[in-house]
């Protein structure tokens, strides 16, 4: 038996690397530590593995999305292990742990996820969230000041900013395993497999994984003007914006459909797509 503790070198600011060789001194064995961002072929990778060999997997919630996408198709036998060492931590934190906790395993969490299409085009799989609307606007901007060379991102201040002064709210037709649905002046507009995205938003605090009936959430906070929506917008934080009926509507489904009458930016378990028209959750 071996332990292969895959890091994302990028993930945690850059500090990831350092946070996963801290598993040296808990993991018993010989263990092998792999930059992941120089794995070139998964197929290959897992096929030199082990039956008894266990994975360890250090970094974020975008290093999980990575994984998740990279090995899709690939008949995993090994266990994984999740060793939280990102940002922001959504996945960690909905299930149940802390970054830097001991690395619990995973496989049930990695298996059979929620599918988004992206204007019909862009397919992949998602762990979190998938955020249209503001929340999309977000990451994008997020992206452009990390572009700029800036290391500590308020996501909280960018959502302020974009309410108040950058962020226009759309129209959106919602398609609900069939029914169809009609929003005006929609903000925010994601679907969850889990409860967290953003670093700590909670925009379906009622959301479970691995729920028998697999639904995923979709969030319409709508129909108010900036002013309003800036005064209940903290409420996200907590998942109490779910008690204010006039401005948030919750659906659940198994294929979920949003379209926006123009092109916004959306966000993949924090990735940035910019002018996007319209997402289909399947699960």
């Amino acid at each position: 038996m071996k332990n292969y503790v895959l890091f994302n070198s990028l993930a945690g600011g850059g500090k990831c690397e350092d946070d996963a060789r801290m598993l040296a001194t808990l993991l018993d064995g010989e263990t092998e530590f792999i930059n992941l961002l120089k794995i070139k072929s998964y197929q290959l990778f897992f096929s030199t593995l082990n039956g008894d060999d266990k994975l360890f997997l250090c970094g974020g919630d975008g290093t999980l999305n990575k994984f998740v996408n990279n090995t899709e198709g690939i008949d995993i036998k090994n266990d994984i292990y999740y060793f939280p060492c990102g940002t922001g931590n959504d996945f960690a934190t909905d299930i149940g742990f802390s970054a830097c906790s001991y690395p619990v395993k995973i496989n049930e969490y990695i298996a059979n996820l929620p599918t988004v299409t992206v204007d019909n085009d862009i397919k992949a799989k998602f762990i979190n969230g998938v955020g249209y609307g503001i929340d999309g606007y977000c990451a994008d901007e997020g992206e452009r000041l990390r572009s700029l060379g800036k290391k500590k991102i308020n996501y909280t201040n960018i959502a302020v900013k974009g309410l108040l002064f950058f962020y226009r709210p759309t129209n959106a037709t919602v398609i609900i395993d069939d029914n169809e649905y009609f929003f005006k002046k929609v903000w925010l507009a994601p679907t969850m497999n889990g409860r967290y995205y953003g670093g700590g938003m909670m925009p379906a605090p009622n959301q479970r994984r691995l729920r028998d009936d697999k639904r995923v959430t979709l969030m319409i906070f709508h129909g108010a003007g900036k002013l309003r929506t800036l005064i209940n917008f903290p409420s996200i934080f907590k998942g109490e914006h779910v008690n204010n009926q006039k401005l948030v509507t919750i659906f659940e489904g198994k294929k979920i459909t949003v379209k926006f009458d123009r092109p916004t930016p959306l966000q993949i378990d924090g990735e940035t797509i910019v002018n996007v028209r319209e997402y289909t959750v399947e699960v």
